[in-house]
């Protein structure tokens, strides 16, 4: 098997278009070598614990609704080449999403690391939900298969805060500055929403790669 390690945020839609893209590239190649693995990253890691009004993050970046409209504009058509639902004006808050990343973490001990992130990006961009919020992340808990009421109440502690924070330090140290990264078996990085396109050629290569006969 290869690994492909994913370093993302929930906060970013460009990474929500990424996965849907990866997802078919995937699904037409089911003997694909890839382990996949997703880290974390923090768009905006001085975003309050309890997030923002949306409006006035959106305001303060893109300097009102016609900058947003502009900038939101190739996303849009990437996600509808993707087959993903944005549904922008039901979200209301802005999310820290460190506690998201933290439920990332956890599902991964358990097995359920992609099916809670496919579930965090549909609740936040599909369905408006705060990500930010610990009644909602440990409701998508329990949707995914994990232990709510355990996943509640380790939200309300600091459990595991300090490794996500050292594994986003970790990834802007070895060069990432934006997301979604791929990192391929250690030696190769790929940014951005890759088209299907392109990840099938990857995925050819990679298994043309594991038939190859090791060097002598």
């Amino acid at each position: 098997m290869i690994r492909l390690d994913i370093i993302s945020d929930i906060a970013c839609p460009w990474c929500y278009v990424g996965k849907a893209y990866l997802d078919r590239a995937l699904e037409a190649h089911p003997d694909h070598p890839f382990t996949v693995e997703w880290h974390p990253f923090q768009l905006n890691p001085e975003m309050p614990k309890a997030g923002m009004d949306r409006r006035d993050y959106m305001e303060a970046k893109f300097g009102g609704k016609d900058g947003e409209v502009r900038a939101y504009a190739p996303l849009v058509e990437h996600a509808a080449a993707a087959g993903v639902e944005l549904n922008l004006d039901r979200i209301a808050r802005q999310a820290n999403t460190l506690d998201a990343h933290r439920l990332i973490h956890w599902a991964g001990l358990e097995g359920r690391q992609t099916p809670m992130v496919a579930a965090l990006f549909r609740a936040l961009w599909r369905d408006g939900r705060d990500v930010g919020d610990p009644e909602v992340l440990a409701e998508i808990a329990g949707e995914v298969g994990l232990d709510r009421a355990m996943v509640r109440r380790l939200l309300d502690g600091d459990a595991d805060a300090e490794d996500i924070r050292a594994r986003d330090a970790h990834a802007r140290a070895r060069g990432v500055s934006g997301v979604p990264t791929f990192i391929i078996d250690n030696r190769y990085a790929v940014q951005g929403a890759q088209p299907t396109s392109n990840w099938l050629r990857i995925i050819d290569e990679a298994i043309q790669a594991t038939k190859e006969p090791p060097n002598v």
